[in-house]
Formats: structure tokens, sequence, C-alpha cells
């Protein structure tokens, strides 16, 4: 039930039948708080087809629909606003149809969410949480959108920085025991232990830079001629070479990272279908080049290189071979998309990805629409900014990367402080496995909420303490918000009350209009989230949902109602507000509790 169409629908036959016009373009706004009314509809653009005052249009145009249909109870015009009420027959309606009718979305194809693509020589952080939350969120809004979805990741598995984890271990991975240490050994989770070789590989090499410079070696000499880089380069080499021992290395470490990448991805709900491996694409594209080079698309220059030439589309000349014939990062892009897309066919492509690679993905999707690939107009690259903390770091690898892990714990944490501070002792009411299992989901939800209410191209700036406030635009406000609906639910029960199939007709108060009116918009919301990939859209609805509720919560009594019909009504919006709170989070990959 749309209650915009209808009202639009009844303005223009008003003026059809009043003036013997035709008007296709009716557009409504929410009216002013300090007016009454729900909708407003301007009448100055009418002035001048109608030869009337803006004033008479609306009072002729309002006093018609009062008269002539069901929807509009009453209407008042200041200067050429016509602002409409709408009659409680309407809300009654409303409701009911919002209660019982659920149509499922049409089908509308198939879509790849590409996201998270972490390199297996460190654990996920910081910026990686942003990107997992956004791409597993927006996978979410389009199915309820009636796609079908496929979350992919590609992890970045080879390469020099994979060769100096593994070099690392070679030479400080050996215990005073003669054994090698392990996860288990360690008491680490895979991915951290990498992390740290990675760390003890940066550490020797710039101590390495420096006595060579104190030997008078230029320092960008000094970082090429280092033993242990040179050394990380050979080992690459033998990696490329197939060498069965440094082959076998790479395994066990990479294992290892899976293992702790796997546990990350389930404590933060994610989950993929599909995994792509660097280490089985990283030669993929080559026929792509040849290929762009029968059709004219590249060209080859003297040096035996391989170019394009983007300029009549803003970019510049981009090398697609080196002279040597060896990849780029693009050619390795141009091999794998096309892969990705011969195995699951799909009408669209997402790539959520940093703001940093902005321009390779406009070279990447400029190339594929040169090579007239049949999907590349449904290529997007989502792309996002940065995430910084106040204090620069709360725990990092070499001062400036943080553990989504040892961030997960922190707002856990945080969630538990601030529940001791603002129930003043209620928690204890909770055992000890209900308490841990509450602040993990609200950490978790303050933590997802934060990252996912702000623009996703938008730098921003992450507070875990701010984020687990219950007072605020915050993830444990809307928490808290369907907690209460449940519990008001509960005592429903408790005292027998229940909700009829038919509702009664009942005056409704400004408040219950004004849940009504946002709960209609839901379906339209999660439509335009969907349309613009943009999870912050659903946050930002689920805050003036809940905002919405408290206010209308203030406002009335619900248990205490002494109106048996009205009772009956201020339950059922209850109950659906709590639904579709309950939604509305699930779609940005939060959950909600039944208690807080």
């Amino acid at each position: 039930m749309d209650l915009q169409a209808q009202l639009k629908a009844a303005i223009g036959q008003a003026i059809t039948t009043i003036y013997g016009e035709t008007v296709t373009d009716i557009t409504l706004q929410p009216t002013k708080k300090e007016f009454e009314g729900l909708y407003t509809f301007v009448t100055f653009p009418l002035t001048k087809a109608l030869r009337k005052s803006p004033v008479e249009i609306g009072q002729t145009i309002g006093q018609w629909l009062q008269e002539n249909t069901d929807v509009v109870s009453r209407f008042n015009v200041v200067q050429g606003f016509l602002n409409l009420s709408v009659a409680d027959s309407v809300w009654t309606d409303l409701l009911t149809a919002l209660r019982t009718e659920t149509p499922a979305p049409a089908h509308r194809g198939s879509v790849m969410v590409e996201f998270s693509s972490p390199n297996t020589n460190k654990p996920l952080h910081l910026g990686h949480l942003r990107n997992n939350f956004l791409g597993e969120s927006v996978s979410r809004i389009l199915e309820a959108n009636g796609f079908d979805v496929v979350r992919a990741c590609i992890v970045n598995d080879r390469g020099i920085h994979i060769c100096k984890s593994m070099l690392a271990y070679q030479k400080f991975g050996q215990l005073p025991d003669g054994t090698w240490e392990t996860p288990e050994s360690a008491g680490l989770k895979g991915d951290h232990l990498i992390g740290k070789y990675y760390v003890l590989f940066d550490k020797a090499y710039k101590a390495e830079i420096e006595q060579l410079v104190t030997e008078g070696v230029d320092k960008e000499k000094a970082e090429k001629q280092a033993p242990l880089i040179l050394e990380a380069q050979a080992m690459l080499r033998r990696w490329e070479q197939g060498d069965a021992e440094t082959v076998a290395l790479w395994k066990q470490m990479n294992e290892w990272v899976y293992a702790g990448f796997d546990a990350t991805y389930r404590k933060i709900g994610t989950h993929f279908d599909k995994t792509y491996y660097e280490s089985q694409t990283y030669l993929l594209g080559k026929e792509v080049v040849e290929e762009g080079l029968q059709k004219g698309v590249f060209y080859r220059k003297d040096d035996n290189s391989v170019w394009i030439d983007l300029t009549a589309e803003g970019l510049d000349q981009k090398l697609v071979l080196r002279s040597d014939g060896t990849s780029v990062y693009i050619t390795q892009d141009l091999g794998t998309t096309d892969l990705k897309f011969n195995d699951f066919k799909n009408d669209r492509s997402i790539w959520v990805v940093g703001n940093e690679q902005d321009y390779h993905f406009q070279v990447l999707f400029s190339i594929m629409r040169r090579l007239g690939r049949p999907y590349a107009e449904g290529c997007y690259h989502l792309s996002y900014g940065m995430v910084d903390l106040p204090s620069g770091k709360m725990k990092s690898r070499e001062g400036t990367v943080v553990d989504a892990d040892d961030l997960v714990s922190t707002v856990t944490e945080a969630a538990r402080t601030a529940a001791d501070e603002a129930t003043k002792g209620k928690v204890d009411e909770f055992t000890a496995d209900e308490q841990d299992i509450l602040f993990q989901m609200v950490g978790l939800g303050a933590l997802k909420y934060f990252l996912l209410k702000v623009d996703a191209q938008k730098r921003m700036l992450f507070n875990p303490a701010e984020s687990v406030d219950v007072h605020g635009h915050t993830g444990p406000f809307i928490q808290y918000t369907y907690a209460r609906t449940r519990s008001i639910m509960r005592k429903a029960a408790e005292q027998g009350l229940a909700i009829p199939a038919e509702l009664p007709a009942v005056s409704f108060h400004p408040s219950e209009q004004q849940l009504l009116f946002l709960l209609s918009q839901y379906t339209q919301r999660v439509a335009e989230a969907g349309d613009d990939y943009a999870p912050s859209y659903i946050a930002q609805y689920a805050y003036e949902l809940a905002k919405t509720f408290n206010q209308f919560y203030a406002d009335v009594s619900i248990l205490n109602e002494p109106d048996a019909r009205m009772l009956t009504v201020r339950l059922a919006l209850t109950d659906l507000v709590g639904q579709t709170i309950k939604k509305a989070m699930g779609l940005l990959g939060i959950e909600v509790p039944e208690k807080m």
C-alpha cells in the first residue's frame, strides 16, 4: 500500500476534474513540523497554466480532496503550500497492510560482490573491517532487492611480501629446543603468528639498511642491496620455479593464515561463496593482451612493451605488459575478471576496494569496454575511504595497523563497561554466558553500525567508546530500542493480550502517524539503498525508526492504555516496529538482542 501514490493520484484527479488540465509530474514533500499535515503539495508551479493564485489553487484542490476522496481528512494552505492530513481509515488500512503483506521482490538478475581481499602475510585490520562490513551489507541489500548474489574474495597469497614472512620464519622461527614455532606453541591465531614474522622481517631489513648507510651506501641503493631483500627476491624466484621446499613452506604458512582468517570471518559474520587465489590467477591476462593487440585495442612499443591509450576517456597511456613479457597488476585483473564472468555469468560485478584504487578501476573498466566485453557496463567499483582512530592506534603493527581481532575485543569490552555504567547493575540479571553473548552482539553491532552509517566514500574517524553509547546515533541505541519492543510484547503476552488479524478503527495520534509513515517507507528505502549500493541509507533509516518509536513511546501509553481498541493498535505498531528494526539491522549484518 503506497500512501504517496494514493495522494498523487487523488491530486492529479482533482486538477483534471477542476481545471481540465493533466499534470503527470506531481511531487510531495513531508510537511514541516510547525504545520499540521503529513504531506505537502507545492502549488506555485501550477499558477501559470491554471491562471490562479497559489493560495486559491491550494484551497480549491484541498477542498475537493476532502469532499471527494477517502484519503484526505483535513488540509491547510500556507501561501503556495497545500498541507494534507491523512484520514484515520487510511492509517488503519496501512497498518493492516504492512502487517500482512510481505511480497517477495521480483527477480532482478545476478551480481558478484568481491570484497575483503586480504594478504596472507598479516591479520585482517581495521580497513578490512570496513571493507568486509560494506561487502556483506551490500550483498544482503541486493538479495533483499531480488538479486542472486555471489560473495567472492580474491586472496593475495603470492609475491615478495609473502616471501618476506616466509624468509623471516626460516631465520627466526626455530625455538631453543630445535622445534619450529607454530600457532599452537605460540598461543596465537595463525594470521597473527605470520604477521609477527612480517614485522620481524621489516625490523631486520631496516637494521641492514641502516648499517649499509653508515658504511657510506646511498639509502636508495641500500634498500635494494640489503641481504634480506635479495634473499626474499631469490625465494620468490624459487617459488615461481616450483621449488618443492619453498612451496611446502608457503603452503604451511598460508594454511595457518587461512585458519586465522576463517575464525575472524566467523566472528564478524562474513562468508564467501567463492574464493580466488592470486597464486592461481597471476599468470592470467596475457591471452587478453594478445586479443587486444589483434583487435587494435592495445599497441606495442619499440621495446616490445604493450600499452593502451586511454586519453580519450580522460585517463592516460597505460602499460599492460612489460617489455620482457611479464605481467603488471592490470594484466592479472584483465584475466581474473574474464575468469569470474565465465564462472558465474553475473549481470553485474561490484568490487569493494579502497579509494586509493579509483584510477585502477577506471582503467580496468575502460579496457573492458574497449575489448567489447558483454559484462563491462555492469562493472562497478564501490570505493570507500580510510578509517582513522582518535589516538592514531590502539594496538598496532609498526604503528599503522589496528588488528581486526583486537578492535572487536576492544568494542566488546567497551560495551561491557558502558552497560555496567548505564544499567547500574541490572546486567547482573543475565548469566555469565548470556552477558558474553550480549556484549559480543552489542560491541560488534556498535562497530558495524559506526562504520556503515557514514557514506562509504567519506574518510571517517572511529571512536570505540562513542560507538557503544546507547543514547547517540549508534548501533546499541537501535538494538536497545528493539529490545524495548520485545519487552513490551512479552509483557502483553503475560497479560493475555493478543493482536487480532483485523484491527479496529481508531483515531491516530500524530506520533503514531509519523511512525506508520516511516514504517511504510521501508521497502522504498531498501530499494534506494540497492540502487546506490549504500548501506548508510539503511543505517539512517533504522536510526530514524528507533528515534521515532521512542518519541511515540514517550507521547502515548501502550500497556496502560485504557481503551482496548487503542491498546490493540499500539501493540500492533510496536510489534511491527520491532520486526522492521530487526530486518533493517539484519541488512547491515547486525544482530539485535531480545533483552538488553
